[in-house]
């Protein structure tokens, strides 16, 4: 008994004398009072060991997060040749298929765990947690990427362009009338054009990657007034004139700036009465 409690004492004594010496390394078993194993310097691992996450490894993670009662299926992550940042996600006969932009081949891996949850979440229709979205925005509005994006566009987009010339109007010469009139004929003529079909709800877009404006045929028909049609190139041009900022995650298209410059054209409420009944 008087052998076990020196015995006893002498472990708490050596204990306490390690525990003085090195306070930030105190360990479990020092604690328990049982002896302490030998202390071996920590190698760092081989660059062999150190394993990274395909991007298919990564689908299938954030699927058995998202769906952890159902079987994981076989994934299959494809880059492609898109015009665009576009990607897709299909389940069909076991087999998760999700097709990516090449743009993001190079993407580091949250951003794809990022577009993993957003994907999956879309396909099983469900929101994506806010935080992914942030993520993936923020990449997207970094400068090398969006220029990235830009000459891709520029590179493998088409882009129908009818030509100025409608049935009713001229789009080259209401642009050359407003560039005198508001922008002192500062603007170069980007390529002019009407759109294929009439559409209500985009009576304008401008394309920076094809540095062209389209409008909706819905405004060349002879009961529309020109007004409508001078207030909608207008708009477009003040995209030339004010392009998009991109502010963290935020894409901003119609800046402060933009939106001052836009009140200065004239009968501007008159011009969107007008619209506003062409679209109803």
């Amino acid at each position: 008994m008087q052998a076990d409690a020196q015995q006893r004492r002498g472990k708490q004594a050596l204990a306490e004398a390690r525990r003085r010496q090195r306070p930030e390394q105190l360990t479990f078993a020092e604690l328990a009072g049982a002896p302490a194993e030998p202390r071996l310097a920590a190698a760092a691992p081989p660059a062999s060991a150190v394993l990274f996450e395909s991007p298919g490894e990564i689908f299938l993670r954030v699927f058995r997060e998202l769906k952890p009662r159902t079987s994981p299926p076989e994934v299959r992550v494809e880059f492609r040749r898109f015009a665009n940042v576009n990607s897709f996600a299909r389940l069909e006969d076991g087999r998760l298929s999700i097709r990516l932009s090449d743009v993001l081949e190079g993407a580091p891996a949250p951003i794809l765990e990022a577009l993993a949850h957003i994907l999956l979440s879309k396909l099983y229709r469900t929101p994506a947690p806010e935080t992914y979205n942030l993520r993936y925005r923020r990449y997207l509005n970094r400068k090398e990427i969006s220029r990235s994006l830009h000459l891709v566009r520029q590179q493998r987009g088409r882009k129908f362009v009818s030509g100025p010339r409608g049935e009713v109007f001229d789009l080259e010469e209401i642009f050359e009338e407003l560039n005198a009139r508001h922008f002192h004929g500062l603007l170069a003529r980007p390529a002019l054009g009407w759109s294929r079909q009439p559409s209500r709800s985009t009576l304008g877009h401008f394309d920076p990657s094809h540095n062209a404006i389209i409008l909706s045929r819905l405004l060349d028909g002879a009961a529309v007034p020109r007004l409508a049609v001078e207030y909608v190139m207008f708009h477009e041009m003040l995209h030339l004139r004010h392009p998009v900022e991109h502010r963290g995650a935020r894409r901003s298209v119609h800046t402060p700036e933009f939106r001052a410059a836009e009140k200065a054209f004239p009968r501007l409420q008159e011009a969107r009465q007008i619209l506003k009944k062409l679209t109803r």
